[in-house]
């Protein structure tokens, strides 16, 4: 089975992370998949994502010190695999792990997902439990050298038959579960050695082979960034979708510096392979972190991240606590002719980028459509000039006969046209998308 059936569109749907970071609950993810359900549900948000340590007890209690509590009690099996902590998690009581909270999800018409981090857990390998299915144990199987530099749980898991038994029976358990989504972490690439930036490259194939043998169709999802170009290739074998850049968070500079990043990955957007510009912090983020906030995105900025997302085809995971959510982000997020640009078959191209601005298009050619966006860096207001010619040069969409008025998706009610070129006005680090044929 082509693994790229599992994700034809890229995903879309709310990540626990940016707002509840390790400290989120059941009854919390339940009231965001209720959210999710009534109100994102039919503009295609359905995944509902469990972020990191799920399994801890007492997460965010030292949250001055440590992000991640070193040793901390965590819930776990007899063969070394994570459980969901009862305590945050009382449904998963008695064995049932994720189970509950999964149907509750699917019986709101939509799917659960879960993070994971790559290898193996420490403590499994230092009391040396077993491997399901094996005669091994977790010690044989680990590789101490292969750890991550930012979270404390994991060591890596050797490339051997007996480590692929253990990714095997991990998502033999998810699979059992309901689980439809991972999110893999300290994948994507690994930050702990300079010199070994792609050291978890056979876990990424040892956790695909082992989706394609559990026989659930398991988006897989890789973790952090920046994603390395030269293994553009291995991503799409492998996964779904993965990081083009670090965490994502609400500040200016961060967003700029995205738009470098899909330049380098405009080429590499399709088939069930999708470059992911991260999470949308919007609303309310920041609780687990000891400082909730609203974003701290300006209105223009949120306009341009969401114009850049939808345009670029990456995968939109919500960020904000979803019951909190006000009515004018609710309709950015819902902004159906901006979801549009993500639909099959559109290609995305930048067509110019320079320090003041950029200009990008995304063209079909099932359907004609040629839309173009232009994006102001200046920390002012700012007319920007994009013509017909250059349009040309990038889409597959012939645009010679246009003129006139141009109908806007976002940041206006049309833009004027007149002799091939067109001069619009676009507030500070703002956008203008519009359609033109």
């Amino acid at each position: 089975m082509n693994k790229n059936l599992f994700a034809p569109v890229p995903p879309r749907g709310w990540n626990s992370y940016d707002y509840y970071d390790t400290t989120v609950t059941e009854a919390e993810v339940r009231a965001n998949a209720d959210y999710q359900a009534e109100h994102l549900l039919e503009y295609g948000y359905e995944y509902v994502v469990v972020d990191i340590q799920w399994y801890a007890y007492d997460p965010g209690t030292q949250r001055d010190v440590h992000q991640y509590i070193p040793f901390c009690k965590c819930e776990m099996d007899e063969y070394g695999r994570y459980l969901p902590c009862v305590e945050r998690f009382p449904s998963s009581a008695n064995g049932a792990g994720f189970r509950p909270l999964a149907d509750y999800v699917h019986s709101k018409g939509m799917k659960f997902g879960i993070h994971i981090m790559r290898g193996i857990p420490r403590e499994a390998a230092h009391r040396h439990l077993p491997v399901w299915g094996t005669d091994t144990t977790a010690d044989v199987i680990a590789d101490p050298t292969a750890i991550c530099n930012w979270n404390p749980d994991m060591y890596g898991v050797r490339d051997c038959p007996d480590g692929q038994r253990y990714y095997d029976s991990l998502l033999e358990l998810y699979a059992s579960w309901g689980v439809d989504f991972i999110k893999c972490d300290d994948i994507c690439i690994t930050h702990a050695f300079a010199d070994r930036p792609y050291m978890g490259r056979h876990e990424i194939e040892m956790l695909h082979k082992a989706i394609m043998k559990c026989g659930r169709p398991i988006v897989l999802s890789l973790s952090p960034g920046p994603a390395l170009p030269e293994q553009a290739a291995h991503y799409c074998a492998n996964a779904n979708m993965w990081r083009i850049t670090n965490d994502f968070w609400d500040s200016w500079p961060t967003l700029r510096n995205m738009f470098d990043y899909c330049e380098k990955w405009q080429y590499v957007i399709g088939d069930g392979c999708w470059p992911d510009c991260d999470m949308l912090p919007v609303g309310k983020v920041g609780r687990g972190f000891c400082h909730e906030r609203t974003t701290n995105f300006t209105r223009d900025e949120q306009q341009t991240m969401f114009a850049m997302w939808c345009l670029f085809r990456s995968p939109l995971m919500v960020g904000a606590d979803l019951p909190q959510l006000d009515d004018w982000t609710l309709g950015l997020l819902t902004n159906k002719r901006l979801l549009d640009l993500q639909k099959d078959g559109m290609r995305p191209r930048q067509v110019c980028k320079d320090v003041r601005h950029a200009v990008w298009l995304t063209d079909s050619l099932k359907d004609g459509s040629l839309y173009v966006a232009v994006f102001n860096f200046e920390d002012s207001d700012a007319v920007i000039e994009t013509c017909v010619s250059d349009w040309n040069c990038f889409s597959r969409v012939e645009a010679a006969a246009v003129s006139g008025e141009l109908p806007c998706l976002i940041g206006g009610a049309s833009v004027a046209m007149t002799d091939g070129v067109c001069r619009i006005d676009v507030p500070a680090h703002g956008t203008v998308v519009f359609r033109v044929k």
